[in-house]
Protein backbone atom coordinates (compact mmCIF):
# COMPACT_ATOMS: atom_id res chain seq x y z
CA UNK A 1 0.00 0.00 0.00
CA UNK A 2 1.45 3.40 -1.05
CA UNK A 3 2.56 5.69 2.03
CA UNK A 4 -0.05 8.40 2.29
CA UNK A 5 2.18 9.70 4.43
CA UNK A 6 4.56 10.96 2.15
CA UNK A 7 5.17 14.36 1.72
CA UNK A 8 4.79 16.02 -1.77
CA UNK A 9 7.35 16.05 -4.80
CA UNK A 10 9.25 19.14 -4.00
CA UNK A 11 11.85 20.53 -6.51
CA UNK A 12 14.34 22.75 -5.92
CA UNK A 13 14.70 25.76 -7.94
CA UNK A 14 16.87 28.91 -8.56
CA UNK A 15 14.56 31.76 -8.20
CA UNK A 16 15.32 35.37 -9.57
CA UNK A 17 13.30 38.89 -8.99
CA UNK A 18 11.79 40.46 -11.84
CA UNK A 19 12.97 43.81 -12.38
CA UNK A 20 13.91 46.84 -15.22
CA UNK A 21 16.42 47.56 -17.18
CA UNK A 22 17.82 49.09 -20.24
CA UNK A 23 17.51 47.05 -23.68
CA UNK A 24 18.70 47.57 -26.77
CA UNK A 25 16.57 46.66 -30.14
CA UNK A 26 19.37 45.88 -32.41
CA UNK A 27 18.75 44.26 -36.01
CA UNK A 28 21.84 42.41 -37.66
CA UNK A 29 21.62 42.28 -41.27
CA UNK A 30 23.98 41.01 -44.17
CA UNK A 31 25.95 43.04 -46.23
CA UNK A 32 28.85 42.95 -48.81
CA UNK A 33 31.38 45.08 -48.94
CA UNK A 34 32.75 47.44 -51.47
CA UNK A 35 35.52 49.73 -52.46
CA UNK A 36 35.25 53.37 -52.06
CA UNK A 37 36.44 54.06 -55.38
CA UNK A 38 36.47 51.45 -58.01
CA UNK A 39 37.58 52.81 -61.22
CA UNK A 40 38.30 51.03 -64.96
CA UNK A 41 40.54 53.76 -66.49
CA UNK A 42 40.07 53.38 -70.50
CA UNK A 43 42.54 54.90 -73.14
CA UNK A 44 41.53 58.10 -74.09
CA UNK A 45 43.24 57.96 -77.38
CA UNK A 46 44.38 54.79 -79.48
CA UNK A 47 48.34 53.59 -79.97
CA UNK A 48 51.08 51.59 -79.07
CA UNK A 49 51.58 51.42 -75.36
CA UNK A 50 55.04 53.14 -74.55
CA UNK A 51 55.35 52.89 -70.77
CA UNK A 52 52.86 51.23 -67.57
CA UNK A 53 54.65 52.86 -64.74
CA UNK A 54 52.67 50.95 -62.05
CA UNK A 55 52.83 47.99 -60.79
CA UNK A 56 49.58 45.97 -59.07
CA UNK A 57 49.51 46.59 -55.82
CA UNK A 58 51.15 49.96 -55.91
CA UNK A 59 49.91 53.27 -54.65
CA UNK A 60 49.04 55.72 -56.54
CA UNK A 61 48.25 59.46 -55.82
CA UNK A 62 45.74 61.41 -57.80
CA UNK A 63 46.65 63.15 -61.01
CA UNK A 64 49.96 60.66 -61.28
CA UNK A 65 50.96 59.25 -64.80
CA UNK A 66 50.27 55.47 -64.81
CA UNK A 67 50.84 54.60 -68.38
CA UNK A 68 51.41 56.44 -71.96
CA UNK A 69 50.21 55.56 -74.93
CA UNK A 70 51.94 56.51 -78.40
CA UNK A 71 52.92 59.94 -76.51
CA UNK A 72 55.99 59.97 -78.70
CA UNK A 73 53.92 61.14 -81.79
CA UNK A 74 51.96 62.90 -80.03
CA UNK A 75 54.55 64.75 -78.49
CA UNK A 76 55.82 65.74 -82.16
CA UNK A 77 52.29 66.55 -82.97
CA UNK A 78 52.92 68.69 -79.78
CA UNK A 79 56.36 70.04 -80.73
CA UNK A 80 54.90 71.27 -84.86
CA UNK A 81 51.83 73.12 -83.33
CA UNK A 82 53.98 75.04 -81.30
CA UNK A 83 56.52 76.18 -83.45
CA UNK A 84 53.98 76.99 -86.33
CA UNK A 85 52.54 79.13 -83.27
CA UNK A 86 55.34 80.90 -82.52
CA UNK A 87 56.09 81.61 -86.15
CA UNK A 88 52.49 83.71 -86.70
CA UNK A 89 53.50 84.98 -83.12
CA UNK A 90 56.68 86.56 -84.77
CA UNK A 91 54.69 87.22 -88.15
CA UNK A 92 51.90 89.25 -86.01
CA UNK A 93 54.88 91.60 -84.39
CA UNK A 94 56.36 92.29 -88.15
CA UNK A 95 53.36 93.21 -89.76
CA UNK A 96 52.21 95.33 -86.82
CA UNK A 97 55.24 97.10 -87.30
CA UNK A 98 54.52 97.33 -90.90
CA UNK A 99 51.51 98.44 -90.85
CA UNK A 100 52.27 101.51 -88.02
CA UNK A 101 54.56 102.41 -90.83
CA UNK A 102 51.68 102.22 -93.45
CA UNK A 103 53.55 100.04 -95.74
CA UNK A 104 50.87 97.27 -95.05
CA UNK A 105 47.24 97.41 -95.47
CA UNK A 106 44.69 96.98 -92.37
CA UNK A 107 43.38 93.65 -94.09
CA UNK A 108 46.70 91.99 -94.30
CA UNK A 109 47.13 92.81 -90.59
CA UNK A 110 43.69 90.90 -89.78
CA UNK A 111 44.94 88.17 -92.21
CA UNK A 112 47.63 87.41 -90.13
CA UNK A 113 46.44 87.92 -86.63
CA UNK A 114 43.36 85.48 -87.54
CA UNK A 115 45.89 82.86 -88.86
CA UNK A 116 47.86 83.06 -85.18
CA UNK A 117 44.52 82.39 -83.50
CA UNK A 118 43.94 79.35 -85.29
CA UNK A 119 47.38 78.08 -84.91
CA UNK A 120 46.72 78.69 -81.22
CA UNK A 121 43.55 76.33 -81.37
CA UNK A 122 45.63 73.65 -82.77
CA UNK A 123 48.36 74.01 -80.94
CA UNK A 124 45.25 73.78 -78.21
CA UNK A 125 44.26 70.75 -79.62
CA UNK A 126 47.52 69.01 -79.80
CA UNK A 127 48.18 69.93 -76.29
CA UNK A 128 44.68 68.04 -75.56
CA UNK A 129 45.12 64.93 -77.82
CA UNK A 130 48.97 64.48 -75.74
CA UNK A 131 47.38 64.59 -72.68
CA UNK A 132 45.00 61.72 -73.55
CA UNK A 133 47.70 59.79 -74.10
CA UNK A 134 48.75 59.82 -70.61
CA UNK A 135 46.62 58.11 -68.12
CA UNK A 136 46.41 59.72 -64.76
CA UNK A 137 44.68 58.41 -61.77
CA UNK A 138 41.41 60.07 -61.00
CA UNK A 139 42.07 59.55 -57.56
CA UNK A 140 44.44 57.81 -54.39
CA UNK A 141 44.24 54.30 -54.66
CA UNK A 142 45.61 51.00 -55.33
CA UNK A 143 46.04 49.44 -58.53
CA UNK A 144 44.17 46.67 -58.50
CA UNK A 145 45.10 45.12 -62.04
CA UNK A 146 47.34 45.92 -64.98
CA UNK A 147 45.59 45.15 -68.37
CA UNK A 148 47.87 45.96 -70.93
CA UNK A 149 51.88 45.60 -71.83
CA UNK A 150 54.09 47.88 -73.00
CA UNK A 151 54.34 47.60 -77.03
CA UNK A 152 50.69 46.36 -77.30
CA UNK A 153 48.08 48.36 -79.61
CA UNK A 154 45.40 49.82 -77.82
CA UNK A 155 42.03 51.17 -78.82
CA UNK A 156 40.30 54.22 -77.53
CA UNK A 157 38.12 53.28 -74.94
CA UNK A 158 39.77 49.94 -74.04
CA UNK A 159 40.28 49.12 -70.26
CA UNK A 160 43.89 49.35 -69.62
CA UNK A 161 43.97 49.66 -65.83
CA UNK A 162 41.51 48.80 -62.86
CA UNK A 163 42.15 51.17 -59.92
CA UNK A 164 40.28 50.37 -56.56
CA UNK A 165 40.55 52.91 -53.21
CA UNK A 166 39.97 50.87 -49.95
CA UNK A 167 41.16 53.33 -47.67
CA UNK A 168 37.39 53.44 -46.73
CA UNK A 169 35.12 50.78 -47.73
CA UNK A 170 31.28 50.49 -48.10
CA UNK A 171 28.88 47.85 -46.90
CA UNK A 172 25.64 47.93 -48.66
CA UNK A 173 22.84 46.16 -46.82
CA UNK A 174 19.40 46.03 -48.39
CA UNK A 175 16.74 47.26 -45.04
CA UNK A 176 13.20 45.76 -44.78
CA UNK A 177 10.60 48.75 -45.23
CA UNK A 178 9.69 48.09 -41.46
CA UNK A 179 13.15 48.69 -40.29
CA UNK A 180 14.23 51.46 -42.60
CA UNK A 181 11.89 54.06 -40.24
CA UNK A 182 14.84 53.74 -37.57
CA UNK A 183 17.62 54.90 -39.30
CA UNK A 184 18.76 58.41 -40.54
CA UNK A 185 22.12 59.53 -42.19
CA UNK A 186 25.21 59.58 -39.48
CA UNK A 187 23.95 57.08 -37.41
CA UNK A 188 26.57 55.24 -36.09
CA UNK A 189 26.39 51.16 -36.49
CA UNK A 190 28.49 48.37 -35.34
CA UNK A 191 30.00 45.75 -38.34
CA UNK A 192 31.33 42.48 -38.21
CA UNK A 193 33.23 40.77 -40.43
CA UNK A 194 33.13 36.95 -41.55
CA UNK A 195 36.59 37.10 -42.56
CA UNK A 196 38.10 38.69 -38.81
CA UNK A 197 35.42 36.13 -36.60
CA UNK A 198 35.63 37.92 -33.12
CA UNK A 199 36.71 41.63 -34.26
CA UNK A 200 34.20 44.38 -34.92
CA UNK A 201 34.60 47.53 -36.70
CA UNK A 202 32.48 51.10 -36.25
CA UNK A 203 31.27 53.03 -38.75
CA UNK A 204 28.30 54.66 -39.95
CA UNK A 205 25.05 55.18 -42.03
CA UNK A 206 26.05 57.08 -45.57
CA UNK A 207 23.22 56.59 -47.67
CA UNK A 208 19.70 55.20 -47.27
CA UNK A 209 17.79 54.72 -50.87
CA UNK A 210 14.74 57.26 -51.16
CA UNK A 211 13.08 54.37 -53.22
CA UNK A 212 12.54 50.53 -52.44
CA UNK A 213 13.41 47.53 -54.27
CA UNK A 214 9.32 46.64 -55.40
CA UNK A 215 10.17 43.27 -55.42
CA UNK A 216 12.01 42.71 -51.96
CA UNK A 217 10.48 45.35 -49.94
CA UNK A 218 13.73 46.74 -48.79
CA UNK A 219 15.75 49.90 -48.93
CA UNK A 220 19.43 49.83 -49.90
CA UNK A 221 21.27 51.15 -47.26
CA UNK A 222 25.09 52.39 -47.30
CA UNK A 223 27.22 52.18 -44.45
CA UNK A 224 31.16 53.58 -44.66
CA UNK A 225 33.64 52.23 -42.63
CA UNK A 226 37.25 53.34 -42.15
CA UNK A 227 39.85 51.02 -43.62
CA UNK A 228 43.29 52.36 -43.29
CA UNK A 229 45.28 49.19 -43.32
CA UNK A 230 43.20 48.19 -46.17
CA UNK A 231 42.51 44.57 -44.05
CA UNK A 232 38.44 44.73 -45.22
CA UNK A 233 38.30 44.02 -48.94
CA UNK A 234 35.66 44.80 -51.61
CA UNK A 235 33.83 41.39 -52.08
CA UNK A 236 33.41 40.20 -47.98
CA UNK A 237 30.70 39.61 -46.45
CA UNK A 238 29.94 41.70 -43.39
CA UNK A 239 26.95 41.84 -40.55
CA UNK A 240 25.58 45.36 -39.55
CA UNK A 241 23.91 45.78 -36.36
CA UNK A 242 21.31 48.88 -36.80
CA UNK A 243 19.95 50.10 -33.47
CA UNK A 244 16.48 50.33 -34.45
CA UNK A 245 15.33 51.96 -30.96
CA UNK A 246 16.53 51.79 -26.85
CA UNK A 247 13.64 50.76 -24.44
CA UNK A 248 14.57 52.12 -20.40
CA UNK A 249 12.41 50.32 -18.53
CA UNK A 250 11.55 46.69 -20.14
CA UNK A 251 10.72 43.59 -18.23
CA UNK A 252 13.85 41.89 -18.61
CA UNK A 253 14.61 38.08 -18.10
CA UNK A 254 17.24 35.73 -19.20
CA UNK A 255 15.98 33.92 -22.57
CA UNK A 256 16.93 30.39 -20.52
CA UNK A 257 14.30 31.10 -18.38
CA UNK A 258 10.99 30.90 -21.35
CA UNK A 259 9.42 27.59 -22.13
CA UNK A 260 8.19 27.67 -25.59
CA UNK A 261 5.64 24.78 -25.50
CA UNK A 262 3.19 23.88 -28.60
CA UNK A 263 3.64 27.90 -29.84
CA UNK A 264 2.40 29.17 -26.15
CA UNK A 265 5.37 31.20 -24.43
CA UNK A 266 5.69 30.14 -21.04
CA UNK A 267 7.54 31.22 -17.58
CA UNK A 268 7.13 30.14 -14.04
CA UNK A 269 7.11 32.16 -11.41
CA UNK A 270 7.71 31.12 -7.16
CA UNK A 271 4.60 32.11 -5.07
CA UNK A 272 4.43 31.14 -1.82
CA UNK A 273 6.63 28.20 -2.19
CA UNK A 274 4.38 27.05 -4.98
CA UNK A 275 5.36 27.27 -9.10
CA UNK A 276 2.49 29.20 -10.76
CA UNK A 277 2.86 29.21 -14.89
CA UNK A 278 2.12 32.60 -16.56
CA UNK A 279 2.00 32.68 -20.24
CA UNK A 280 3.79 36.27 -21.44
CA UNK A 281 3.91 37.83 -24.35
CA UNK A 282 7.44 38.59 -25.63
CA UNK A 283 9.37 41.86 -27.16
CA UNK A 284 12.72 42.76 -27.98
CA UNK A 285 15.31 40.42 -27.93
CA UNK A 286 19.41 41.11 -26.61
CA UNK A 287 21.76 38.68 -26.73
CA UNK A 288 20.61 36.56 -23.82
CA UNK A 289 18.01 38.53 -22.35
CA UNK A 290 14.41 39.03 -23.83
CA UNK A 291 11.37 41.64 -23.12
CA UNK A 292 8.27 40.65 -21.48
CA UNK A 293 5.72 42.62 -22.80
CA UNK A 294 2.52 41.14 -20.95
CA UNK A 295 1.94 38.10 -18.12
CA UNK A 296 5.19 39.50 -15.75
CA UNK A 297 5.70 42.03 -13.71
CA UNK A 298 8.77 43.81 -11.79
CA UNK A 299 9.32 42.24 -8.43
CA UNK A 300 7.81 38.65 -9.44
CA UNK A 301 10.22 36.02 -8.63
CA UNK A 302 10.80 34.33 -11.42
CA UNK A 303 12.32 30.26 -11.68
CA UNK A 304 15.65 30.79 -13.79
CA UNK A 305 16.66 27.05 -13.16
CA UNK A 306 14.74 23.83 -12.66
CA UNK A 307 11.74 25.53 -14.64
CA UNK A 308 11.69 23.17 -16.94
CA UNK A 309 11.02 20.14 -13.72
CA UNK A 310 7.65 21.93 -12.49
CA UNK A 311 3.98 22.06 -13.35
CA UNK A 312 1.57 24.50 -11.68
CA UNK A 313 1.04 23.90 -8.33
CA UNK A 314 4.36 22.10 -7.96
CA UNK A 315 5.85 22.58 -4.69
CA UNK A 316 9.22 23.92 -5.11
CA UNK A 317 12.21 24.72 -2.46
CA UNK A 318 14.29 28.09 -3.14
CA UNK A 319 17.62 27.19 -3.08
Amino acid sequence: MPDETASPRQVNVVVQEVATAELRDVVVLPGSVDAWLSVDLAAETAGRVEKVSVREGEHVQAGQVIAQIDVTALDAGVARARAAFQLYDEQVRRRERLFSEQIISEEELDQIRTEKVQAREALRQAEIEYNRGLVRAPGPGRVNDVLIEVGEFVDRGQVVIELVNIDKVKVQVQVPEMDVRFLEIGQPVQVKVDAFQGQQFSGFIDFIAYRGDPATKTFRTQVVLENPEGRIRPGMIARVAFLRRIIPDAVAIPLSAMIDRGGERLIYVEEDGVARVRQVEIGVIERDRIQITSGLRPGDRLIVAGHREVEEGTAVVVR
